[in-house]
């Protein structure tokens, strides 16, 4: 369980880099994070952390930019709604403009 602690907090330190405004996908943080393999378990870490307001979950989506973590936000829309409150348009539960918005840690750190 230890080592999948410091995943879960290698992955929060990432998440909170992205910018207000952007998104980027649970593969591109695994990535980033040496994991290629593990955007799963991205989605697993980010899904435990909706209790520390200092990490902006909303902002990672699949690698299509669909809400695939919506469920995990209290509500169906209020991933979206976040987003849009940031000036990201959704639609269809899919990022507008995915390849425009996307924060790639791999190329932005």
């Amino acid at each position: 369980m230890a080592g999948e602690d410091n995943f879960f907090q290698k992955v929060y330190e990432v998440v909170r880099l992205i910018p207000y405004g952007r998104v980027t996908s649970y593969g591109a943080v695994a990535r980033y994070l040496g994991s290629s393999r593990s955007a799963r378990m991205v989605g697993w870490a980010l899904n435990s952390s909706h209790n520390m307001d200092d990490i902006p979950a909303h902002r990672v989506v699949n690698r299509m930019g669909m809400l695939t973590g919506k469920h995990h936000f209290g509500g169906t829309s209020a991933m979206q709604q976040m987003l849009e409150s940031e000036g990201v348009k959704v639609k269809g539960n899919t990022v507008c403009n995915f390849q425009g918005l996307l924060w790639d840690p791999n190329t932005e750190l």
